[in-house]
């Protein structure tokens, strides 16, 4: 079949509304129909990254509805409405198995490779391969994705809504509530209040924590943490000490939980001293990989701190993206404040240039809707 698509087809250069060629799943494969897909930093990465396959058709923040499954698909059925995971798991590796569904290595071959699972491609683009973008490529009116990557949602659930699960929303949460395992009565701090951040507040919530410490350094992205969940504010950018001011807010001890999403280094190494004793620090942003970590050596092993890396907020999406939809539609999970601007497929290099902007606005997401 024939579709419209924004295809990547240089490095670091506006993407390109094109009609690419998509084929029938095979075996293990859903044909969905993408009625809404966010558009994630992540995205600008990969068109930036020259190690990525081209052409390309972008995307991985998508929901919609499936058309068709190949004969041997258990997770849908034709008429369901899904929002997709960019990370299926094998559900038999030696992390599957221990539970650990967030670290199974299934997919990265055939992600970094531009294909899907079996190592080829379903989309050709003037009769060539045309490659996946996180197995999934919902920059598309159509896509074809490994069956573990369709999470079959509630009827009722808003696409637009529904689409944001996919990412950042499920790794926010999943920081809060998986990785870091937030108690109730509990403090937390949380780093970078972006899409991811403002997530990490709402996971930090719904686990019941009394004291909610949004850092950053945008006022505008502080003076929205509210009502998300967070009950304190701090700009990292006009404080001088910032631990100190943590502990300020937190009895003098410093927060039991800390969790950065920055990205940032240097901003993990302040959100470590960030907390108290046997506090527990979670690192969701991505670090360079040319980086360094500097944490202080001195008393390291009196203070009994955790410093826990965890990808895609150690989530089980067949768990969590049905809970995450259930809590919006009970009113309980606020996903309508996430939503930046409903655009078009034709709109995304216009977004793509306000991520370039470190003023530009980050704190949830500009929706392709279809």
């Amino acid at each position: 079949m024939k579709m419209k698509a924004a295809v990547m087809t240089q490095v670091g250069k506006p993407v390109e509304i094109r009609e690419v060629e998509l084929a029938e799943p095979k075996a293990h494969e859903v044909l969905v129909k993408i009625l809404a897909t966010a558009v994630c930093h992540s995205d600008l990465n990969t068109l930036e990254d020259p190690t990525t396959p081209i052409p390309q058709v972008l995307g991985h923040e998508g929901a919609g509805q499936v058309v068709s499954v190949g004969p041997y698909v258990t997770t849908c059925k034709p008429g369901d409405y899904v929002t997709l995971s960019w990370v299926p798991y094998c559900g038999t590796c030696a992390y599957c198995r221990a539970g650990k569904f967030s670290l199974c290595e299934s997919a990265f071959g055939p992600m970094f490779g531009g294909t899907l699972m079996d190592g080829t491609t379903r989309m050709t683009l003037d009769g060539g391969p045309c490659y996946h973008s996180s197995l999934l490529s919902t920059f598309a009116e159509y896509t074809v994705v490994p069956e573990m990557s369709c999470i079959k949602i509630p009827d009722e659930m808003p696409m637009a809504q529904a689409c944001m699960i996919g990412c950042g929303v499920a790794t926010g949460y999943g920081a809060a509530v998986r990785a870091a395992q937030v108690t109730p009565g509990s403090s937390v701090a949380i780093f970078g209040i972006g899409g991811v951040g403002a997530n990490a507040i709402q996971g930090a919530r719904i686990a019941g924590a009394s004291t909610i410490i949004a850092c950053d350094i945008k006022d505008d992205n502080l003076a929205q943490a509210s009502r998300f969940g967070a009950t304190h504010t701090i700009n990292t950018g006009k404080v001088a000490d910032v631990p100190a001011a943590v502990k300020e807010l937190t009895d003098g001890l410093g927060a039991e939980y800390v969790i950065d999403c920055t990205g940032n280094t240097k901003v993990g190494s302040i959100a470590w001293q960030c907390g108290r004793k046997g506090s527990t620090t979670v690192v969701i942003g991505a670090y360079p990989a040319d980086g360094q970590l500097v944490l202080p050596s001195g008393s390291f092993h009196r203070v009994a701190k955790v410093l826990k890396g965890s990808f895609y907020g150690d989530v089980n999406p067949f768990n969590d993206f049905p809970r995450i939809a259930k809590l919006y539609l009970e009113g309980k999970y606020d996903l309508d404040s996430l939503i930046i601007e409903r655009i078009k497929l034709e709109d995304i290099n216009r977004v793509f240039d306000i991520f370039r902007d470190p003023k530009g606005k980050n704190m949830g997401r500009y929706v392709v809707e279809f």
